[in-house]
């Protein structure tokens, strides 16, 4: 039953979807708030363990060796991890805007895009739609860090 890695990854992200959901029910909620705190936790918590379930009840793929990863493929799953970690720490000092955008172009080179204006049209202008939907639309404010608004 638990013989394709695919299946065990399914049941640690179903554990870990669980914790998730518990924690995210502990949060405050706040009276006169039009989309509460616990919304999107509560959400993603959600589709996590969904998205688990899905993975353990689907076929698994033949068995791969070890040998199939190749080290190219792990080095640029460290580097964007070690990105994603610079980026939390960078989030407050800095905030949403600059940091998203920086990581967004940084993450897209690596990872192979190389059309320039695309990458920049799409960082910048993604970022910036995300940033006031959630800061006019939603009333979720975002760090401002360097920029003024």
């Amino acid at each position: 039953m638990l013989a394709s890695v695919e299946r065990k990854v399914a049941i640690v992200l179903l554990l870990i979807s669980i914790l998730y959901l518990f924690l995210s029910f502990q949060l405050p909620t706040f009276p006169y708030a039009i989309v509460d705190a616990d919304a999107l936790p509560k959400g993603l918590g959600f589709l996590l363990a969904a998205l688990s379930i899905l993975l353990f009840i689907l076929n698994p793929t033949e068995d791969r060796k070890k040998s199939d990863i190749k080290k190219d493929e792990v080095l640029m799953l460290l580097v964007v991890a070690a990105l994603i970690f610079v980026y939390i720490l960078l989030f407050e000092l800095l905030g949403f805007v600059v940091v998203t955008i920086l990581f967004l172009l940084v993450t897209s080179r690596i990872l192979g895009y190389t059309k320039w204006k695309t990458l920049i049209a799409v960082s910048i202008g993604f970022t910036l739609v995300l940033y006031f939907s959630f800061n006019y639309l939603l009333q979720i404010y975002l760090p401002q860090g360097l920029l003024p608004f």
